[in-house]
């Protein structure tokens, strides 16, 4: 029986190992990676149900067949019980063994597809958290993406390295009717130029020296799913050419290779690099560009949507705490004024890694500015200090640092804690405007010139006079 079911089963190219009892085959499956497990009841030693439970300790997704001469319901009954795929009774032909092989394959594809389902609804939840931001600029991405996603058009994000290119892709496939389906991203300027083509369309076994077995490329992994091609500036002129066909045959050839391979994929394209501009100079297919540029989308740079700053801040605060599992950290509102007003020329990643990079060095749950030595705000080419920002900005700035944790605050603290934080930053700017006349500034802020001088004193305020 085993030499009958090994013969045909190699016929059909599988690869088969063969056991004698339920000793061997435990010591095969230990040492072994198998799709499928054919178990007779009735075994030298060891039985085919008992051994089955033995396999399901151990490769509990291993599918196993029962086969047994005695088609009896309580053997039948107990083998499903106990996890078995099918049943099957001898004699049987060979086309029972076929039927069931081809039941696996599907009940395989089935659970892979339901993996990367959980996988990518999973990293849809994660992805929706990890998006931060309500300032205008974002509003217009999300519309955006809403608009798109559900459509197959090519899409091409543009922005400056480190504004979440990459998120914005998974965004698209993930609110598309590709979801379920494969994500795979790729950065052109990350890889050689010589390897880059075999990394997208694959090789065949023999195509160059140390090709020693065929490759898929990203294309075929991609198929039925998206592709997101990251930094597509930096990809050599041959090579773009090969995209365009794919984009217009929706085909793929291996390198080595002669035969066409029908693909289905989505194409969503980045860039931190003005394609327009390296069309024009040739540097970059006009054609493709086009192709491309289907619907972009642009990705303000962090310096231009600073309302978005402390929300971002806080997030990472909270993402970094619970990664390093380590107390929750806070900023002081001069530290989320520092945070605010800097340039972020490295954009959301580069305060990804200044908000991760001060909870490891600082053991303290309040972050001060001391804590981020590295930040030099700079306004019309000169440094300054972060409080001669404008009033507006600093009040916004503080009023959000001290509302943040409002569900955490007792019942009463809320008036004097937001009046500490904006009362400073007010009567410096009216003081300022007043060129230091105290008279002038109590009658404005409506208060007792008495009052304001001492305010200024409990807040350390220094009168600068003209």
């Amino acid at each position: 029986m085993r030499w009958v079911l090994s013969k045909a089963l190699r016929k059909k190219g599988f690869s088969v190992d063969l056991a004698r009892d339920g000793e061997e085959a435990l010591r095969l499956i230990q040492s072994g990676d198998y799709d499928l497990a054919i178990l007779d009841i009735k075994m030298p030693g060891i039985s085919g149900l008992d051994l089955l439970d033995r396999v399901k300790e151990l490769k509990s997704d291993l599918l196993m067949v029962i086969m047994t001469a005695e088609a009896s319901m309580k053997n039948a009954v107990e083998a499903m019980k106990r996890g078995a795929y099918d049943y099957i009774t001898k004699p049987f032909d060979l086309d029972v063994i076929d039927a069931i092989i081809e039941k696996v394959n599907r009940a395989r594809e089935l659970t892979s597809q339901m993996s990367i389902l959980r996988e990518e609804l999973k990293d849809r939840y994660l992805l929706e958290k990890n998006i931060v931001g309500n300032s205008p600029a974002m509003r217009e991405v999300y519309k955006t993406i809403g608009k798109v996603a559900p459509s197959d058009v090519t899409v091409l994000v543009q922005g400056e390295s480190g504004t979440g290119k990459e998120l914005i892709a998974r965004a698209i496939h993930f609110n598309s009717k590709r979801i379920g389906k494969p994500f795979i991203a790729l950065n052109c300027a990350a890889i050689p130029k010589e390897l880059l083509e075999s990394e997208l369309f694959g090789f065949e076994k023999g195509a160059f020296t140390g090709a020693v077995e065929r490759k898929l490329g990203k294309f075929e992994q991609a198929n039925g799913g998206t592709i997101f091609l990251d930094e597509i500036g930096d990809m050599p002129l041959d090579l773009q050419a090969k995209i365009l066909r794919v984009l217009q045959e929706k085909e793929v050839t291996r390198t080595g290779g002669s035969q066409n391979i029908a693909v289905d994929v989505r194409i969503v394209a980045a860039t931190n690099q003005n394609l327009e501009e390296l069309a024009r100079a040739k540097q970059f297919r006009e054609d493709l560009y086009y192709r491309l540029n289907v619907v972009p989308i642009h990705l303000v740079p962090l310096r231009e949507r600073k309302e978005d700053i402390p929300v971002l801040v806080e997030y990472f605060l909270h993402k970094t705490c619970a990664e390093l599992e380590v107390p929750g950290r806070t900023c002081s509102p001069e530290t989320m004024a520092l945070l605010t007003a800097y340039s972020w020329p490295g954009n959301v990643r580069e305060l990804e890694n200044t908000i991760k990079r001060a909870v490891i060095l600082s053991s303290d749950p309040l972050l001060t500015p001391a804590d981020f030595p590295g930040l030099r705000i700079q306004r019309t080419g000169d440094a300054v200090a972060t409080d001669e920002l404008s009033l507006e900005a600093l009040v916004d700035m503080k009023l959000r640092a001290s509302l943040t944790n409002l569900d955490k605050m007792e019942t009463g603290d809320i008036y004097n804690l937001v009046l500490k934080q904006i009362e400073r930053p007010l009567i410096r700017f009216v003081l300022e405007k007043t060129r230091g006349n105290q008279v002038k500034g109590a009658d404005i802020l409506g208060i007792n010139r008495n009052t304001l001088r001492k305010k200024i004193q409990e807040l350390g305020i220094e009168i600068r006079r003209d």
